[in-house]
């Protein structure tokens, strides 16, 4: 297919905070940019780091501004995260959760089931994005940690972009409980190509762009999958840090706005990086 971009691909995939949205608040021309791209028969899917919702959800609050997304189109961290555990460990194990309803759901899905304490004997640990984790519950992480079961993240994001600006994310947390354990967490999320991967085969694509607005978990993952990747600024990194970013982290293009994705439309303010 032609976009915007005057490129072929098969597919768009795009990050959600910093890209689609940021909290409660759609990023300008993120909803215009994804109607043109449905009108052309050009289809895309959304994959995000933030575990705190299911793909139910999170669908949900993408149609909240004006957009069709159906849950199909939804691959979340926490899906992937469970999936993986899902393959390492036997039916039915048990899992201490420290994150939100959703990863419980997602763990549950995979025929796990998630406990709440080191007492319950976990034979793993998944760490993920809740607005209500609590000491204790990271504390309880760190005990089964210490134990020697094997500890999941479903990412590294220090931060995540909110109406109000950057507020302290997944990644913040998990280095609560590798300091004070010495471990160091599997990581699900971008940017592990096991999620672009699993992003394209949603997808049915070969060849899918990934656009996202950070450079150590949107580019770098696409990177790790041999997927072209655009950077948009509209969330965490800017121009400047594209183009002196290590290769292994560069994009092939950066965008000021997702408008540059519609074909016949706007250029978006699209700039190669070569």
């Amino acid at each position: 297919m032609t976009t915007g971009l005057d490129s072929e691909f098969d597919a768009v995939l795009l990050d959600l905070d910093g890209c689609v949205y940021a909290g409660a608040e759609p990023i300008p021309g993120a909803a215009e940019a994804l109607r043109g791209l449905a009108a052309a028969g050009i289809p895309y899917g959304f994959l995000t780091n933030n575990a705190s919702r299911t793909r139910e959800a999170t669908a949900e609050h993408i149609r909240g501004f004006g957009v069709d997304a159906e849950p199909a189109q939804v691959l979340t961290s926490g899906m992937v995260a469970a999936r993986g555990i899902a393959a390492a460990v036997p039916a039915g194990s048990r899992v201490l959760v420290a994150g939100a309803p959703a990863l419980v759901a997602a763990i549950e899905s995979e025929g796990l089931v998630p406990v709440e304490t080191a007492a319950q004997d976990p034979v793993a640990v998944v760490q993920g994005f809740s607005k209500d984790l609590t000491w204790h519950t990271l504390a309880e992480a760190c005990v089964a940690v210490r134990a020697g079961a094997r500890w999941w993240a479903t990412n590294l994001d220090p931060t995540l972009p909110t109406e109000r600006g950057a507020m302290p994310a997944n990644g913040a947390y998990v280095r609560m409980v590798a300091d004070a354990t010495g471990a160091r967490p599997r990581v699900a999320g971008k940017p592990a190509a096991a999620m672009m991967e699993a992003g394209a085969a949603m997808l049915g694509a070969a060849k899918p762009l990934m656009v996202g607005d950070r450079l150590d978990t949107d580019i770098a993952g696409a990177r790790a999958a041999g997927f072209p990747s655009a950077l948009v600024l509209t969330g965490v990194d800017t121009e400047e840090a594209a183009r002196t970013a290590p290769a292994e982290r560069r994009p092939d293009m950066v965008l000021d706005s997702l408008t540059a994705l519609v074909p016949g439309g706007e250029d978006g303010g699209m700039r190669g990086l070569g």
